[in-house]
């Protein structure tokens, strides 16, 4: 009875085990699944124990070509060698007992170690292939990283480009969704080869932890977010930022992180996440304000340009010991070469265009243009070659009312009309017009809540000369028009420089000068839309690139920006220049300054009118201009300041 128990218990124990041969092929099957390195290192030890093998047969019992001594083992190791790797090899041997025995050699090698070579094979094609995928890890350090795709990329990397132009071996990766191949052919195509800047492009999620890690994203010196503009936009923003945030830093610095936001209720979220190593750039917002001070001044648009891009002149904080104790308006008489604009202060704070008598102190910096961060050095000059007899402080013109024409719609309509109420006079209007039905739109007094304008919407399609010509243009000061959202940037394009080029005839046709503001997405569009002259370009990609591009360089810029862009506070203006000095004879920038500074502005540069369609010239736009060098004015040209308005 027990034995038979016995039994039965040895019996399930087997059938629990299996038997020897399905063990056998239960461990080959988990041998095969641990991939390539595993089943060339298996093959190779068996190539080498079957060659092994077959090389002591032959020496051993003499096996040899006819006519031939008996082979040695190094001998016999090298010809059964020969013949796995070269099937041909056997067709020379001589003698029978040779012959057979080098053909199970060869047939050996068939099936053994040329599976080996194809595995081998294999194995370098799937590493090709994984690193056409970009899906390599990066090392390095101090890099910039910019986390993924859109439009702004290719303004975004020239732009680093020209910063990082004095550090040699800089290196930017590029991590998006998009196939590397693509990305790395798109980047060449349109930008070329860039030189001292090494470009890296990986295929992954930027809300991956894995695929920021493959980027080295915990040694970078500054990470860049695009944040494309759909409605999850600021969803995928905060997973990044999330993701970002959980990777320990490797250097004792704190994360770099400039983020494009959507939306402003995002912004208490980022600062939960991030706290100081954020830097948010709130682009729908910004894109806003620009589009409504540039609409209202000609060549606005192209000083922002000038500031923001890293060709011409750019802002700079310096502290400078000299002056402390000093005032502001002593400080803007105090360089020759570069442009005092604001302070600094001790506690961060910034304050663009402060009180003239406000004093410099000891903690503080000075907020400056200039070519470069070592090109900001105090003037030669004593006393500042000023010509107080040059000097015109005229009275400020009496505010009108304005007529605002926006044609097309977007998600920042609202929002531009809004702004736009900060600066015009009462009484003024505003007119959209857009192919929506107007039960569609929301331009109601409750939603606006405006003060010093009216709002009227029109159904139209502005591509559309019959309508634009009913809409009496001659009524209107500025004409805005805004891409539609719901095309791909070239077709919105497309029909933006269909209606500018109708506005412009129509223009030219009955002698009405307005003021026209064109929304751009595609910087490569810009040429395009020259053709039709429009006095000023908000080319929307472009301009946050470069925001963000300066913000990466410079994390204390963005704060500047946010206070340059805002109605409240100072902001650019282009003024007459016989407010400030007279025209009959030259006269230097430093009297320019001085005139600035007795009316509480500073001024920055100025505009020549009769070079104003010039594009070889900048639009006669001059930031920054060396203070001690003579300047003819004549009587259309204009002074460009900071100030309150």
């Amino acid at each position: 009875m027990q034995k038979s128990i016995d039994n039965r218990t040895k019996n399930r124990s087997q059938m629990r085990r299996g038997s020897l041969a399905d063990q056998l092929h239960y461990k080959f099957d988990n041998f095969m699944s641990r991939g390539t390195v595993a089943l060339v290192s298996g093959l190779a030890l068996v190539s080498l124990a079957f060659i092994f093998l077959m090389s002591v047969l032959v020496s051993l019992f003499g096996v040899a070509p006819e006519g031939s001594d008996r082979l040695d083992l190094p001998e016999s190791l090298w010809s059964v060698l020969m013949r796995t790797l070269d099937s041909g090899t056997v067709g020379g041997d001589t003698g029978w007992a040779f012959r057979l025995t080098m053909l199970f050699v060869t047939f050996g090698g068939i099936f053994v170690v040329s599976t080996l070579i194809g595995l081998l094979s294999n194995g370098i094609n799937t590493k090709l292939e994984d690193l056409r995928k970009g899906r390599s890890r990066v090392i390095e350090t101090d890099h910039i990283v910019i986390l993924g795709w859109s439009l702004q990329i290719f303004t975004l990397i020239s732009e680093l480009a020209l910063a990082n132009a004095n550090r040699p071996n800089t290196c930017i990766v590029v991590l998006s969704e998009l196939d590397k191949v693509q990305m790395e052919t798109d980047l060449y195509d349109t930008l070329g080869k860039l030189s001292r800047i090494r470009l890296v492009c990986r295929t992954g999620s930027p809300s991956s932890m894995v695929d920021l890690g493959m980027v080295s994203i915990q040694t970078a010196r500054s990470i860049i977010i695009l944040n494309p503009s759909h409605d999850q936009a600021d969803t995928q923003l905060v997973k990044t930022l999330l993701a970002i945030t959980s990777i320990p830093r490797s250097h004792s610095q704190p994360y770099h992180i400039v983020a494009q936001v959507q939306t402003p209720k995002t912004l208490d979220v980022i600062k939960l996440i991030g706290q100081n190593e954020v830097e948010p750039l709130l682009s729908n917002d910004l894109i806003s304000r620009i589009v409504v001070q540039t609409c209202r001044q000609s060549g606005l648009s192209i000083v922002y340009m000038d500031l923001l891009n890293f060709s011409g002149d750019e802002i700079y904080f310096k502290a400078e010991p000299a002056l402390h104790g000093k005032t502001y308006g002593q400080a803007l008489l105090s360089y020759n070469d570069s442009t005092v604009i604001g302070i600094q202060h001790a506690n961060g704070a910034i304050q663009l265009n402060p009180p003239s008598d406000t004093l410099l102190q000891a903690d503080g910096q000075l907020i400056a243009i200039s070519k470069d961060d070592d090109t900001i050095h105090l003037t030669k000059h004593v006393n500042p070659p000023i010509d107080s007899q040059a000097i015109r402080i005229a009275e400020p013109a009496i505010a009108r009312a304005e007529h605002t024409l926006i044609l097309g719609w977007s998600d920042r309509v609202s929002n531009i009309i809004q702004q736009l109420d900060h600066y015009v006079a009462p009484g003024s209007t505003v007119v959209v017009m857009a192919e929506f039905p107007a039960a569609e739109v929301d331009l109601s007094e409750e939603t606006l809540q405006l003060q010093k304008q009216t709002v009227s919407y029109q159904q139209g399609n502005p591509t559309d000369r019959a309508v634009l010509e009913r809409l009496n243009l001659l009524e209107y000061d500025h004409v805005v028009v805004l891409c539609n959202p719901a095309l791909d940037a070239e077709q919105a394009d497309a029909q933006t420089l269909v209606t500018l080029l109708h506005l412009r005839d129509i223009s030219d046709r009955h002698q009405h000068d307005f003021q026209i503001v064109t929304e751009i997405l595609d910087v490569r569009n810009q040429a395009l839309a020259q053709v039709a002259r429009p006095d000023d370009f908000v080319i929307s990609e472009q301009i946050v690139s470069l925001m963000l591009a300066q913000v990466s360089e410079q994390k204390q810029i963005n704060a500047v920006l946010a206070d340059l862009f805002n109605a409240e506070g100072s902001e650019i203006y282009l003024k007459p220049v016989t407010n400030y000095v007279a025209v009959d004879y030259p006269v230097n920038f430093y009297t320019v300054v001085e005139a600035g500074r007795q009316r509480g502005e500073s001024a920055i540069g100025y505009r020549r009118q009769a070079d104003a369609n010039n594009m070889a010239m900048s639009f006669g736009i001059v930031i920054n201009p060396p203070k001690d060098q003579l300047i003819e004015f004549k009587p259309e040209d204009v002074i460009i300041v900071l100030a309150e308005s």
